[in-house]
């Protein structure tokens, strides 16, 4: 993992675009993986013997062995890749949900409600109403 976000503060939010994880335990892997799966974008696997865009858009981590699943870009059919053949994640792909937290959510909707109101009080006392 790349040191400079496993120490990012929990509530810091970094986009993951542009990152490369390799792994040195099992551990790590999994972490990567996981991380891969919530980014929502495509991301370039570096597998045994092999180097796929894709989209991963599920993940077995407790079946035997643990694998997830992905849409390779260009093809239509889904292919399962067992957890121990991804040597390295790239997150190639833009994160349509980046910048898209909660929290920027009511920030956006407070600022659209005060507009709103500041929109109607200027009609109600151009009305003369106020």
């Amino acid at each position: 993992m790349p040191a400079d976000i496993k120490s990012l503060p929990a509530n810091l939010h970094v986009s993951l675009q542009g990152s490369v994880f390799t792994f040195q335990t099992e551990a790590d892997r999994t972490e990567g993986i996981d991380k891969a799966f919530d980014y929502r974008g495509d991301v370039t696997l570096t597998l045994t013997g092999e180097v796929l865009e894709c989209f991963i858009f599920n993940r077995l981590p407790k079946a035997n062995p643990p694998r997830l699943e992905v849409f390779i870009k260009g093809q239509e059919e889904p292919r399962m890749i067992p957890y121990a053949d991804v040597l390295a994640i790239a997150f190639t792909g833009k994160d349509p949900a980046d910048g898209k937290s909660w929290a920027a959510w009511v920030s956006k909707k407070e600022d659209e409600r005060q507009a709103e109101a500041a929109r109607i009080k200027a009609e109600v006392e151009a009305q003369g109403h106020l």
